[in-house]
C-alpha cells in the first residue's frame, strides 16, 4: 500500500498531495518543454524556408545571367557566322568573274590564232613544227 491510502480504496487514489504536486509540475514542465520544442521547431522551419527562398533568388539570378550571357555570345556567333557568309559569297563572285574573265580571254586569242592560220597558213604550220620540235627536245631532257 501507499503512503497516506485509505483503506479500502485502490492505490492510485492514494496520491499525498506532494506527489499531486510533483505531478503537476511535470505536466506543467512537460508543457512548457513541448512549448519550447514546437517553438524552436517553428523557428527552424522560418530560418529553412528562409534559406530556401535566397537560395532560390541567388539561383535564378545565377540562370538569369547564364541564359543573358548564352545569348550574348549566340549573337556574337551569328554575326561572325553572316560575315563568314558574306565574304565566301564575295569570294565565289569574284572568282566566277576571273573565270569568266580568263575564258573571254582564251576565247579571243583562240579566234586570233584561228584568223592567224587562215591568214598565213603557212608560216602557221612552220611555227607549229618548229614549236613542236623545241617541246619535243625539251622533255627527252
Amino acid at each position: 500500500m501507499n503512503r497516506g491510502a485509505v483503506p479500502g480504496e485502490p492505490a492510485f487514489f492514494s496520491m499525498s498531495s506532494v506527489e499531486i504536486g510533483m505531478n503537476k509540475q511535470a505536466v506543467t514542465t512537460e508543457n512548457g518543454a513541448t512549448s519550447r520544442i514546437d517553438e524552436s521547431a517553428e523557428r527552424i522551419k522560418q530560418a529553412t524556408s528562409s534559406a530556401v527562398a535566397s537560395t532560390k533568388e541567388a539561383v535564378e539570378r545565377a540562370a538569369d545571367h547564364v541564359e543573358e550571357s548564352l545569348h550574348r555570345a549566340t549573337d556574337k556567333v551569328a554575326a561572325g557566322a553572316n560575315r563568314a557568309t558574306e565574304k565566301l559569297s564575295d569570294a565565289g563572285e569574284r572568282g566566277r568573274a576571273a573565270y569568266d574573265a580568263t575564258m573571254d580571254r582564251a576565247d579571243e586569242w583562240l579566234g586570233q590564232v584561228r584568223d592567224y592560220v587562215r591568214e598565213k597558213p603557212v608560216q602557221s604550220v612552220a611555227i607549229a613544227l618548229g614549236a613542236g620540235w623545241l617541246l619535243g627536245r625539251l622533255l627527252r631532257r
